[in-house]
């Protein structure tokens, strides 16, 4: 008897660790936005560079997802610095540096990957390469944002596999798979901050 009330006292303790450990700086309308971002890109690809394969092409595809890229940072990174700035503290700061540390790992990898991969022209595996990192982004970040978010997760380490080691393989830079990966992941995400924060 003892030990069961024990074992329900951690697991209070921990539920309520993990209910402050929320970060509620993420913006469930920057998440939102910079998925339909997404979409915007795709369509913009598919009007220019459909299936890129020349040179010229590929070029036009990697500056298309890393001006996407920029945007959705500059919204969900802006929010924020916004959310930072109107909830000073040690709470709000502390927050903000777990949920930075969580994430810094995945961009950083991500950068440094992406222009590895094509220095060395493996243009095909840039979206699973930028799937899985995102997945581990949001595995690392899974105590700060809803804990539905796993699903997300777990959808972009699908992505990831398909694309990366799968006979998809061929079709990864088509127009579809970025806004079906980060159009869909960033709406879903968004939705699942707006959910948990409703009322």
């Amino acid at each position: 008897m003892e030990i069961e009330r024990a074992l329900s006292d951690l697991a209070e303790v921990r539920d309520r660790l993990v209910r402050t450990q929320r970060f509620d700086g993420y913006s469930a309308a920057a998440a939102v936005t910079s998925g339909a971002g997404a979409l915007v890109a795709g369509y913009v690809q598919a009007r220019v560079a459909p299936l890129p394969s020349s040179g010229d092409a590929l070029r036009v595809y990697v500056a298309i997802w890393m001006i996407c890229l920029a945007v959705a940072l500059l919204l969900n990174y802006g929010a924020v610095a916004v959310w930072v700035v109107k909830h000073r503290g040690p709470a709000a700061a502390s927050g903000f540096r777990t949920a930075a540390r969580s994430i810094a790992p995945s961009v950083l990898l991500g950068g440094l990957l992406t222009v590895a991969l094509i220095d060395r022209g493996a243009y095909a595996l840039l979206p699973g390469t930028w799937f899985a990192l995102y997945s581990l982004g949001l595995f690392a970040s899974r105590d700060a944002i809803p804990r539905a978010t796993i699903l997300v997760t777990l959808g972009f380490a699908v992505l990831a596999a398909l694309f990366l080691v799968s006979p998809l393989q061929h079709v990864a830079l088509a127009w579809w798979v970025m806004p079906v990966g980060f159009g869909i992941g960033q709406i879903a995400v968004g939705t699942l901050i707006w959910m948990e924060r409703a009322p």
